[in-house]
């Protein structure tokens, strides 16, 4: 959803645009059933015709929304990859996707209506997911720091568990932990003597 002609965004404009992103994520994530359009302009520091131009429905906006959210979390691992060892990049990328998982139930509200009105913003999330996943398996894999048999649609599940079973703030502490015991579980022990 770059632009209606599909031409890249000047430097200003994709600044509007990710700043709208943000403020949109920021505003659909709270309780808020009042949350309007031109709150979210202001937040972001535009006019309201600046959102329009971007995003014509509040769907479109909060599919654009979610999906950035979600290419940020899957970007993320190979960012991380390149920053750290493998295994540690897999550990800090569990802890973005709990983060995401909190943002995304913040904003079921927002994404129920989405669907309502025929949209799909799932569409691609498990495989972008699996997809990132299983680049720092395999990176884990070759470093020799994690098991080469770990099916990342399983690890995927197991992070979902997780994030339910810990859903509160107040149990962010917990899921760490459990993140760990999980992590232990995945990093790879050569046969032993």
């Amino acid at each position: 959803m770059s632009a209606p002609d599909s031409r890249p965004l000047r430097a200003d404009a994709q600044r509007n645009r990710d700043r709208l992103l943000e403020a949109a994520v920021r505003a659909f994530s709270t309780d808020d059933p009042e949350v309007t359009l031109d709150g979210i302009a202001k937040d972001a520091g535009v006019g309201i015709g600046t959102l329009y131009r971007h995003f014509p429905t509040r769907e479109a906006l909060v599919e654009a929304a979610y999906r950035n959210e979600l290419a940020r979390l899957c970007d993320a691992a190979a960012d991380l990859l390149r920053a750290m060892p493998p295994d540690e990049a897999l550990r800090t990328w569990m802890d973005r996707f709990v983060e995401y998982m909190t943002t995304k139930r913040g904003m079921a509200a927002a994404l129920r209506a989405v669907i309502a009105s025929g949209g799909n913003p799932y569409a691609q999330s498990r495989d972008s997911m699996i997809a990132a996943i299983g680049s720092l398996l395999r990176a884990g894999a070759e470093a020799g720091t994690v098991r080469p048999d770990v099916d990342p649609g399983d690890v995927l599940v197991s992070l979902s568990g997780v994030t339910l079973a810990t859903a509160e703030p107040a149990q962010r502490e917990q899921a760490g932990r459990v993140l760990d015991l999980l992590m232990d579980g995945l990093r790879y022990r050569g046969a032993s003597a």
